[in-house]
């Protein structure tokens, strides 16, 4: 009966595995059939394993799988999507490792120039330096130099004052 209405039902798989399907549905049949028998000499009540039963059986089935085969392509389907994105990932992942890779080049090259920019600013810093100690030098001679200036121009002015009443006696003799 299994044989019958299995026979035009599509099962992913080969007609050997198909053929064991429809065998175990029948040994299933036959085992209820003996439980049903152990269930009246059991408990004294009768039940019955009918071919509606038995064709119930084999719809539910027919249900199940259909509802199982469905869900397992939509799982195969984000699986191939899941796989297509990977495969995308990847190509865009060696794109940038590439892209990387020149880019640590030209930081390289940058950093070079930023090496050799940073020697020459400190060497000009150390001239600049070299010239305001220097400078700095000159300055304080210089300012050595204004303060002699200063106590001896604080000198004349004074020998100055001290001899201006003098002064002032010999221009007023002279007329």
């Amino acid at each position: 009966v299994a044989q019958h209405f299995l026979v035009s039902y599509h099962i992913e798989c080969t007609d050997e595995v198909k053929q064991s399907v429809v065998s175990t549905m029948g040994t299933f049949q036959d085992i209820v059939a003996e439980k049903c028998v152990e269930y009246f000499e059991r408990y004294r009540r009768r039940t019955f394993v009918t071919p509606k039963s038995y064709l119930s059986f084999i719809g539910g089935y027919k249900d199940i799988y259909k509802e199982k085969f469905t869900n397992v392509g939509s799982l195969s389907e984000r699986m191939r999507t899941g796989l297509a994105k990977l495969m995308e990932a990847e190509v865009s992942v060696n794109r940038l490792s590439k892209e990387l890779v020149m880019k640590e080049k030209d930081l390289a090259v940058a950093s070079e120039k930023a090496d050799e920019v940073l020697l020459e600013v400190t060497m000009k810093a150390q001239a600049a330096e070299n010239v305001k100690v220097q400078v700095q030098k000159v300055k304080d001679k210089a300012q050595a130099i204004v303060d002699d200036i200063a106590v001896d121009k604080a000198a004349a002015e004074e020998k100055l004052e001290a001899a201006r009443p003098a002064l002032e006696e010999a221009e007023a003799a002279l007329q």
